[in-house]
């Protein structure tokens, strides 16, 4: 019964191995590709005209038009999405992010009203996708932290 045991505790580690070694050599690649893809295609909804929360961050935004500040906010993340899909440039996009973030919590503290339905535990749908600009922020980092590694 023993062998048995340890017999199957070698296979799972072994199984264990196989999979960890793959998210090592692939996880970060595809974690940053796939933050660049996002970024494009709900970059690109903006210049389309379909109404995202960033016309929220446009409205924080005190220089140009709300409608100019959509378009450049959606290139932006455009800009953001190519820079962070070549590992050169991931830098890049981490900059373009850093400067894109006080609009995003800057949206959350002149727009709490249109931000909440209860502060701090309710947001609405659009406080949601402002929340989830701050995840994809900290995950950018993670993939920054992560761009002198061979498999990234």
């Amino acid at each position: 019964m023993n062998d048995q045991i340890h017999s199957l505790r070698e296979r799972i580690g072994q199984v264990d191995d196989r999979i960890v070694s793959f998210l090592e050599q692939y996880g970060h690649r595809l974690h940053r590709r796939s933050l660049g893809v996002l970024f494009i295609w709900l970059g690109l909804l903006k210049p389309m005209g379909h109404e995202t929360a960033t016309s929220l961050l446009a409205h924080t935004v005190y220089w140009g038009s709300p409608d100019t500040m959509v378009l450049v906010l959606g290139w932006w993340e455009v800009a953001i999405g190519l820079a962070m899909l070549y590992k050169s440039f991931v830098r890049v996009a981490l900059f373009l992010l850093l400067l894109r973030i006080p609009g995003t919590i800057l949206a959350f503290v002149l727009l709490p009203d249109v931000t909440f339905i209860e502060f701090p535990l309710v947001p609405t749908p659009e406080g949601q996708y402002l929340l989830k600009d701050l995840v994809l922020f900290f995950a950018a980092m993670a993939i920054g932290g992560s761009i002198r590694h061979e498999y990234s």
